[in-house]
């Protein structure tokens, strides 16, 4: 029992300042509950008085190797409420040579993670791995190897078209660069890179500015982009066919996000600096000052005034809460310019996306960033510098989700498990209420929303209020509103290490409204269709205009199905028990 509980140690913990290089603090006290539980041990079932699970439950025990024959029953009201789960991959499970390495020691992970019963994984796709060697010279073996065993373990799986390098982000732990024939493209014409007010580029993928130009051996940015993925297609169409590949989330920026990265680590910014505008290189330059031109004011320049990577906000003349330029017409019109390039370049990629995958049956999703911190301040600086236009009096997330809805996309969403106590004072953070703007605007617009976390979290208080962003009004008959799916980063050894592997098999029993894993997502309304050609019966300028902010949905405090103190605990050392008995 000692044991048990001293292994237990590392999940009592709140997350209290979990950003890079913060210390973890064991949790002191438990909060209180909104609905009192009652645990049934011969069940094994957990149930309230509002939502009761079926507990006559008979599961299968193989792994599945194949198409799954399913006999398990289900409580269909309760299914109306299943959130699936996927578990992020490695972010170098393909290395940057394009091989599959420890293929066995994977294999036993997902054959082990599938014990929990989640219903897929997510991968990096990588354009710098599998595009290296030229234009068009396209290698997709090894990813075809990962899909095979991902297949064999009856897991379902979310493609990334990662068109950004990996490194220089919060959690990332490996290195792979854009193309070589890319970068070397950059050498002679550096302003194919994002670039800030001292002129320093920012390799970690091309700039929205060269979308349109033929610069890439004859091929512009969005026909390098439309072409990996038509090639992807082609070489997976079997995974998609097969309905392995379910879902195509569309890299479209830095981290796979639709932003500008105005927050790098390799450019000296530490949290929570606001970060810094990166529209300096020649061609957004040029753009600007044509519209400025077209409008009567050639006056007007790009922000010289808006600070550096890791100021505060009232230490620049752009982002002062009183005066700031930020309130000021021109401040004004290069805010609305900079947000409307990102939302248009997203909108055009997305497209290209759409007849790629067109008649596929799978869904295309797309990221938008949590950036949290300073949203508790008049300015929003760090939104403001990574493009998203967001106010006390503008809605800067409704033109993003407008234009996802024209694609059949589906917004996915990021740190969602952070709550604002967790954060340092000073960084004024509302991951929260971020949280509740984006995903009501999501549902608002009539799109999915999906989320991820951002940061690793094994304790319970961080997985309840994933929970509770996932179904913010708690268990209803209908099952609204409820997350399209949730993505937990990532699969590691520590995650399936007990007792964090117990915690989260309880997890992603609550994702799922209790019930077991469900291998027919029609009998939870997520029957895939063909893709649907995108629309196009609004205008770009409808999709962009200004949006004032409206109240948030109803959001719960806490959700009904939280995981209880030592839950984890007394399940893990039940199971030992009966192992050892037998």
């Amino acid at each position: 029992m000692t044991s048990v509980l001293r292994m237990m140690n590392p999940n009592l913990i709140n997350g209290r300042h979990l950003y890079k290089g913060s210390p973890i603090l064991v949790r002191a006290e438990e909060s209180k509950s909104r609905l009192h539980w009652r645990f049934s041990t011969k069940e094994e079932s957990l149930r309230t008085p509002q939502a009761t699970a079926s507990s006559e439950v008979s599961s299968t025990t193989t792994q599945p190797k194949g198409r799954e024959i399913n006999t398990t029953t289900y409580d269909d009201k309760m299914l109306a409420n299943y959130v699936p789960v996927y578990v992020m991959l490695q972010l170098g499970v393909i290395t940057n040579d394009n091989v599959l390495e420890n293929a066995e020691k994977l294999k036993k992970q997902l054959e082990k993670l599938k014990q929990s019963q989640v219903d897929g994984v997510m991968v990096d796709v990588w354009w710098g791995i599998v595009e290296s060697n030229g234009p068009k010279q396209y290698q997709w073996s090894a990813y075809r190897n990962l899909f095979e065993i991902v297949q064999s373990c009856g897991l379902k799986l979310q493609a990334i078209m990662s068109f950004h390098r990996c490194g220089g982000n919060i959690g990332d732990d490996v290195n792979i660069p854009l193309p070589k024939w890319v970068l070397e493209i950059g050498e002679t014409n550096p302003d194919i890179f994002y670039t800030n007010k001292s002129g320093n580029r920012n390799k970690e993928c091309v700039s929205l500015s060269v979308d349109n130009l033929s610069l890439f051996r004859g091929r512009t940015a969005v026909e390098m982009y439309r072409d990996y993925m038509k090639s992807f297609r082609e070489n997976m169409d079997d995974f998609i066919s097969s309905g392995v590949i379910i879902d195509i989330e569309v890299g479209l920026g830095p981290a796979g996000e639709l932003r500008y990265p105005s927050y790098s680590e390799t450019q000296g910014w530490v949290f929570p600096g606001i970060g810094e505008f990166q529209c300096y290189d020649k061609y957004l330059r040029s753009d600007y000052e044509e519209e400025v031109r077209r409008i009567g004011h050639p006056e007007w320049k790009l922000p010289e005034n808006a600070g550096q990577y890791n100021d505060v906000p009232e230490a620049t003349g752009f982002f002062q809460y009183s005066n700031g330029t930020y309130l000021e017409e021109q401040g004004k019109f290069f805010l609305s310019w900079y947000s409307r390039k990102l939302v248009l370049h997203g909108d055009q990629i997305l497209d290209e996306a759409n007849k790629v995958f067109l008649g596929c049956k799978l869904k295309l999703a797309a990221k938008v960033s949590g950036i949290h911190w300073w949203y508790k301040t008049e300015s929003h600086a760090a939104e403001l510098t990574a493009g998203y236009y967001n106010l006390k009096n503008r809605d800067g997330y409704a033109a993003t989700a407008r234009m996802m809805r024209r694609h059949h996309a589906i917004l996915n969403f990021t740190c969602l498990e952070m709550r604002n106590t967790e954060q340092p004072a000073k960084a004024k953070s509302g991951p929260q209420e971020l949280v509740q703007q984006v995903l009501s605007c999501g549902w608002r617009e009539g799109i999915e929303v999906a989320g991820e976390n951002a940061l690793p979290r094994f304790d319970r208080d961080g997985y309840n209020q994933i929970i509770l962003n996932a179904r913010p009004n708690g268990i209803k008959r209908d099952g609204k509103p409820r997350m399209f799916g949730f993505t937990y980063l990532r699969l590691s050894d520590r995650l399936l290490s007990e007792p964090n592997f117990t915690t989260f098999k309880k997890f992603v029993k609550r994702m799922h409204a209790n019930q077991e894993y469900c291998s027919e997502p029609e009998r939870y309304n997520h029957e895939l269709f063909p893709l649907e050609r995108s629309k196009n019966d609004e205008s770009l300028e409808t999709l962009i205009e200004e949006t004032e902010p409206t109240d948030p949905l109803p959001w719960l405090e806490e959700t009904d199905m939280s995981i209880k103190p030592f839950e984890s605990v007394l399940s893990l050392l039940k199971s030992t028990f009966f192992r050892n008995k037998s």
